[in-house]
């Protein structure tokens, strides 16, 4: 609070309720800012010990699985006993399909979600209504896309169809998308 005004709130046409009010809420603003910063704080602590924590205990955890796995005479049926066997899903990238999901977002703008997994993203090509081509709309390294593009005849829906690939270091690999057909408003 500037020393001027508490100096001479009348003066400036302030009752002094209102500067001693004003000073009471600054303070109180003041109190809690200070808290907030100490529990953001002792919040980054705390997570940092549990991550920690997380960190050694997933350790261990694989630690005493090998051993476990080396013993003479161990199995599967006992590893998935003791749940140190779990399902593994594969990534295999010549075979990898990207699945689309769309919403129009109405005003010439339509999102479309897809599942990144272990790669750099999708490229999207998009067909619109009466072109007989797949033209390339973008690189999307997440989910979602959106696609801003203007409408072919301004105030006009039109419908789009949007097939995707998976990107692995700028090369597309895997098979294309089904395609998925989204109606475009203005």
């Amino acid at each position: 609070m500037h020393g001027k005004l508490t100096a001479d709130p009348a003066g400036h046409g302030v009752s002094v309720e209102k500067i001693a009010a004003l000073g009471a809420l600054n303070a109180d603003f003041r109190a809690r800012s200070a808290a907030v910063a100490d529990i953001t704080a002792t919040a980054k602590r705390v997570t940092a010990d549990k991550d920690q924590t997380e960190d050694a205990l997933i350790a261990l955890g694989r630690e005493i699985a090998r051993t476990i796995k080396a013993r003479p005479g161990y199995t599967e049926g006992e590893g998935k006993e003791l749940g140190i066997v779990g399902h593994q899903a594969r990534f295999d990238p010549a075979t990898a399909k990207p699945s689309l999901s769309g919403t129009d977002r109405t005003g010439e703008k339509l999102e479309l979600r897809f599942v990144k997994g272990p790669t750099a993203g999708v490229n999207v090509y998009c067909q619109r209504e009466g072109e007989n081509g797949w033209v390339p709309v973008g690189r999307a390294n997440h989910s979602p896309f959106i696609d801003t593009r203007p409408l072919l005849q301004p105030g006009k829906a039109e419908l789009r169809r949007y097939t995707a690939i998976y990107v692995i270091h700028d090369q597309e690999i895997g098979q294309f998308s089904d395609t998925l057909e989204i109606t475009c408003a203005p």
